[in-house]
């Protein structure tokens, strides 16, 4: 017994002793020049890789200070870059045939830069494409000839590489041109199996993006595709969650687009169309420039189709759910440019307007301070057509048979209010039967024409509007008072002589939140001058014309006269 475990001992301190010498006798830096060289035709690009050194207990090759160059069109720094690569190789082929059999790649703590042009296209899309050759120059003259396959070609592009694992990397995600800007993932994890180019392949990737989101995507892919790796077929489930759109890199700062969202979806691509379904869930979403975040959570079920070559696709379903609203959203989208174009169009009937007025201030659209709707439905028809940075909306609006509580529009009326016969004290609500106009949404502001407000303790008011982006207000509307106040009898008593429409025009001025209400009192006088030239004929017998004219304007301005 004592003497197996002695042979045992010396059988263990032999293989130690092999383990700690064998890398002096097999020098695997003379496979540096040939591994150099076969990358750079397999990739397309040319690498650069440090030291390389034996280790016999993990059974592979250890390769310090790998880089691979970035097409030249976008950068002149490095792709990727890396401290260190670990390569699983079959250890006997090496050693007793001098053969580099790679089965597995293990890259810890790079760090990779993907930057998509002005006209969308990305820098890894000619990534081991075919048609990419590494110069001449980059190649050592001095590199052993690479072992060649049946084919006749370099072994390197048509080898299955068993397992490919990247740990703790690092994504830099961009654009180039004139506003360039970037952003950093992080705890970057990819891991990819049986990978060749004549086959699918498994794969996972998982990162955190910037702020506090996650993202998990995994699916099968290929063939790779020859020419385009970014367009190599693929399907793959992606749950993403509480992603900052403002930091993803991938949404245009002007477009006043922001929030955070989560999302579940699938994805499926033959190379040329891609297909995806999903469900996005967003919290404080902001939709436009100078908006502000959205108190209520907005989510879309969607159906996309889009063509990579194209660079545009068609947005089939798009359900935007607010509460118990929804709307319907359709149309293209084109993202070859430097940001992404759409025509569209939004459509929603009979959405419940409290549901509706947490979404508001996203949309740039502020009530006054104080008020909210707590009755109401709202139908739109909005066609969407431009770049989001510079987003058209057009189309009519209707708010029907709501209640803007918490705002007394008569109270708020200033000297306007002062008229008679307004239906008395309106208490603290305002009652609307219906708000509607032709409305154009532009990065100016908003433009409201033919504007129709029917309040019934009030009467009717029509005009046209202007918000701008700040939410100042400039609108000149006209208003009709219902009332039966002796300044209102005056005023329409004036304004039957030849006159096809009556009303007091006024000014709307200030902010959303605190708008002031300005009579046009010029205007106002011309017309009641025209209503006493058109009543001239039958005035005998009558009140005298100054007098009505007199009175109209004492009721205006509170009945005070002039001592």
């Amino acid at each position: 017994m004592r003497k197996t475990l002695t042979v045992v001992g010396i059988i263990i301190a032999v293989l130690i002793v092999i383990v700690i010498i064998l890398p002096l006798f097999v020098n695997v830096n003379r496979f540096k020049p040939t591994l150099e060289a076969d990358l750079s035709q397999a990739l397309g690009r040319k690498v650069e890789i440090g030291n390389i050194r034996l280790a016999i207990l993990s059974g592979g090759v250890t390769v310090d200070n790998v880089s691979i160059a970035d097409d030249s069109a976008f950068s002149s720094s490095p792709f990727l870059t890396a401290k260190q690569l670990t390569a699983g190789v079959h250890i006997f082929p090496l050693i007793f045939s001098k053969q580099l059999e790679v089965e597995s790649f293990n890259i810890g703590d790079p760090t990779v830069t993907l930057l998509r042009s002005s006209a969308g296209t990305w820098n890894f899309s000619s990534l081991g494409a075919t048609g990419a050759k590494s110069p001449a120059a980059d190649r050592p003259p001095a590199a052993p000839p690479a072992a060649e396959n049946s084919t006749g070609g370099s072994s390197v592009p048509n080898a299955t590489i068993g397992k490919l694992t990247i740990l703790n990397g690092t994504l830099i995600v961009g654009t180039v041109g004139p506003r360039t800007k970037t952003e950093t993932y992080t705890d970057v994890n990819f891991q990819a199996s049986e990978i060749s180019r004549n086959s699918q392949f498994p794969f996972r990737l998982t990162a955190k993006t910037p702020g506090t989101g996650t993202i998990s995507l995994q699916g099968n892919a290929g063939p790779l595709n020859p020419v385009d790796t970014s367009m190599t077929p693929f399907t793959a489930t992606l749950d993403a969650k509480h992603i900052d759109l403002a930091s993803t890199g991938f949404v245009d700062p002007s477009s006043g687009l922001a929030g955070t969202v989560s999302f579940t979806g699938t994805f499926s691509s033959d190379g040329n169309l891609m297909s995806s379904q999903g469900t996005v869930r967003s919290e404080r979403i902001r939709l436009v420039a100078g908006g502000s975040p959205s108190t209520v959570p907005v989510n879309l079920d969607y159906t996309t189709a889009y063509r990579p070559k194209r660079q545009s696709g068609t947005l089939s379903q798009g359900d935007v759910h607010i509460g118990r609203a929804l709307a319907h959203l359709t149309g293209t989208f084109d993202t070859s440019g430097a940001s992404t174009a759409v025509q569209m169009k939004l459509n929603g009937q009979a959405m419940p307007a409290t549901e509706l007025q947490g979404v508001l201030p996203a949309a740039g659209i502020v009530l006054p301070s104080g008020a909210s709707l707590s009755s109401g439905t709202l139908n739109l028809n909005l066609a969407l057509n431009g770049p989001v940075n510079k987003l058209v909306i057009t189309g009519p609006v209707n708010l029907s048979n709501a209640n803007l509580a918490g705002y007394n529009l008569k109270s708020k009326l200033g000297a306007l209010g002062s008229f008679a016969g307004l239906g008395g004290d309106l208490g603290s609500d305002t009652e609307i039967q219906t708000l509607s106009a032709n409305v154009r949404v532009d990065p100016s502001g908003t433009h409201a024409q033919n504007l129709l407000l029917l309040v019934p303790s009030i009467g009717s008011i029509t005009g046209d509007g202007f918000i701008s982006a700040a939410n100042q207000l400039d609108c000149k509307l006209v208003a009709k008072l219902s009332g039966s106040g002796a300044a209102s009898t005056a005023l329409s008593a004036l304004n039957r002589g030849g006159q096809s429409q009556s009303g007091i025009p006024f000014k709307v001025q200030g902010t959303t939140s605190k708008p002031v209400f300005i009579p046009e009192v010029g205007a106002m006088a011309r017309s009641m001058v025209q209503g006493l030239a058109g009543s001239a004929a039958g005035a005998a017998g009558q009140n005298n014309p100054v007098d009505q004219v007199q009175g109209a304007l004492s009721g205006l301005f509170g009945n005070k006269k002039k001592k």
